[in-house]
Parts: structure tokens; C-alpha cells; sequence
């Protein structure tokens, strides 16, 4: 059984200037009005502090600032009661063109964390992905559990791997107050346009044929921000101290079924696009099995048909133009200096 519920009133959320970040911010914000939201995010290029714009400045203050910065968390800790943990270099391709910022902040800047957690006794939610545990054979019916052996593959994960293993540590070691979610791929409003969806929605509004990496067979499972956001939540407040849960939503497809998804609801051929040289160690599959926090603390995902939330993720982007385009050339010459 779940410990008593901890309801918190004053949390710190890292990188909520970011894609899931900020999502969760918001979903805090409207669902839970007793509670006040520190965001500190280095508004990196994947941090935009307009993706919190217009939330009431009683309930959200936003620190700009580096996780890193020793001095700084041990100005803004103190009176917090939990900080949940967002802020990551997240891209798997910026990951393997320069690897160093993903070391910086997605392992020194957890470490930095927990000590700030340690020295203040504060409730800690580390939040993860699913590409620490590797991938998984197309063909294969398995999927990850939260036993599943630690294998990642790309600079990206294996710092993600490593921030894990850090707060399992410190747990351990230090009897610190720590939960950790790995969650599959997610989608939804505010997601930077160098990913994947995001990616294939603004070509097609720019008119440029989008690109597919590989053969297309390679497969995510595809969850809404707003369960990740909510399954978050829940973990905080009802989950066991110094376990982990997995987040997923059973949303399995394969990129070619996404694209030609998106290129049907948005009134083009669905075979209107190019082949792409694939990435470097691409993982074939990613699954997930949430029957722990399902069954445990009693979460379920809401946005369940996926159709249905790509075409009001498509819609957002093309409502947003003005909130994607400052990016948008800056990361196709990028992709472009890399082959893709």
C-alpha cells in the first residue's frame, strides 16, 4: 500500500520553462490552486519562458537560473516543500553531435539537487525516460517494467541512466524523501519543434515534404502530456518513498503509421515524404507497462485515443505559429548540418 498523502504547498519545478515542464505547471496551476510553483529553468534554447505566460504571478514565480549553481539553490530551497525534477538536455541527436551538456546538467545537475535535497529535507520527484532500459525487438511481446535491466544506448539516456542511479543512491545512503518515473514519448502543445511530431506538423504548414528516419519501423509508445503531467502528480503525492514507477499510456505506433497519421489529417498524401539516413544506434522499440502505478496508486491515463489528441496537437501548431516559428529555421539548418 501507498504511504498517507503528502500534500504539498510549495513546490520548486526544474526546467518548467520546457516542453513537459511547463505542461505540468500548468496542469498544477488548474488543478490544484492551493499549491505555489518556484519554476527554475536555465531557458536554455528548449526553455521559453512564454509557455508559462499569463499563469498569475501569486501562483507561478519564475527563477532563471542553472541547476548547477550550488549558491543559488541554497538561496531558493529553503521553504519549499518538494521539488520535482524536469530539467534535462533531452534530445537523443543533440546528444551525439556534442554529448558534454548532457553530462552537465543531466548528472551534475541532479547531483547538485540531492545535496540541496539532503541539506534541506525536502520531498525530491526525479523525473525520467524510458531509454534507460534500452530498447526492445520489434517482434518482441515484452515490455518495460520497473525491474527491467538498466541498458541505455545513446549519450542521452546513459546520463539519464546515470541521474537514476544517483537518486538510488542518495536515497539509500542518505534516507533522502525521493520517488523516480521513467515515461514513455510524449506529445502535445509546446513541444520544441526539433522532435519528432512537432517536426513532420510544421513542415507540412511550411510546405516542405517531411523526413523519416530509417525505415520507419521504429516504434514509440506515444502518451499526452497531460497523463504524464497527472501521473506525475499522483507519484508525488501518494507514491512510496525510494520507489520508481513507470508512466505509459499503451499508446504503441510505429514513426511511418504516426507520419502518414499526420499527413492524412493534415490533407496530404501519406506517402508525401522523404527517407531520411537513420540515426546512429536508433532504438527499434519502446514499451511500457504502468500496471504498478495503475494498480498501486490508482492512476489512469484520459487522453487514450491518440488520433484524437494528434489532431489537437496539430491544430495548437498551427494556432501557434508565432510560438514555434523564432526556432524553427535555427533547427532545420541544424538537422541539415547533420544529414537529416
Amino acid at each position: 500500500m501507498a504511504n498517507e498523502i503528502f500534500q504539498p504547498k510549495n513546490i520548486i519545478v526544474t526546467g518548467g520553462c520546457g516542453f513537459i515542464g511547463s505542461n505540468f505547471v500548468h496542469h498544477v496551476v488548474r488543478e490544484h490552486p492551493e499549491v505555489h510553483v518556484t519554476v527554475l529553468d536555465k531557458l536554455t534554447y528548449a526553455g521559453n519562458r512564454e509557455n508559462i505566460a499569463g499563469l498569475p504571478a501569486d501562483r507561478v514565480e519564475l527563477v532563471v537560473g542553472d541547476i548547477c549553481d550550488a549558491e543559488l539553490l541554497d538561496r531558493i530551497v529553503p521553504g519549499h516543500d518538494a521539488i520535482v525534477h524536469y530539467a534535462a538536455e533531452s534530445h537523443n541527436d543533440n546528444s551525439i553531435a556534442d554529448p558534454e551538456p548532457f553530462l552537465r546538467t543531466n548528472v551534475e545537475g541532479t547531483f547538485r539537487l540531492l545535496e540541496a535535497v539532503r541539506k534541506n529535507g525536502v520531498r525530491y520527484h526525479h523525473v525520467s525516460t524510458d531509454e534507460v532500459y534500452g530498447d526492445l525487438a520489434l517482434d518482441d511481446p515484452a515490455r518495460f517494467t520497473e525491474s527491467t535491466p538498466y541498458r541505455p544506448s545513446s549519450p542521452y539516456s546513459s546520463t539519464k541512466a546515470a541521474s537514476d542511479m544517483l537518486v538510488r543512491a542518495w536515497t539509500r545512503t542518505y534516507g533522502l524523501r525521493t520517488t523516480i518515473s521513467n515515461c514513455s514519448n510524449n506529445y502535445g502543445p509546446y513541444q520544441h519543434v526539433e522532435k519528432f511530431i512537432p517536426r513532420q506538423i510544421t513542415n507540412i504548414i511550411d510546405g516542405v515534404r517531411p523526413k523519416l528516419y530509417g525505415k520507419g519501423e521504429n516504434v514509440r509508445d506515444w502518451i499526452h502530456t497531460e497523463d504524464h503531467s497527472s501521473a506525475v502528480w499522483t507519484i508525488l503525492t501518494k507514491g512510496r518513498m525510494g520507489e520508481t514507477y513507470l508512466i505509459g499510456a499503451d499508446g504503441e505506433k510505429n514513426n511511418i503509421t504516426v507520419l502518414r497519421m499526420i499527413l492524412e489529417m493534415m490533407g496530404k498524401d501519406p506517402d508525401d515524404f522523404d527517407w531520411v539516413r537513420d540515426r546512429p544506434g536508433h532504438d527499434r522499440r519502446y514499451a511500457i507497462d504502468s500496471a504498478k502505478l495503475q494498480t498501486e496508486l490508482g492512476w489512469r491515463p484520459a487522453h487514450n485515443d491518440f488520433a484524437e489528441g494528434l489532431k489537437q496537437t496539430i491544430e495548437w501548431y498551427r494556432a501557434n505559429e508565432a510560438w514555434w516559428r523564432p526556432a524553427k529555421a535555427a533547427t532545420e539548418a541544424r538537422y541539415k548540418a547533420q544529414g537529416q
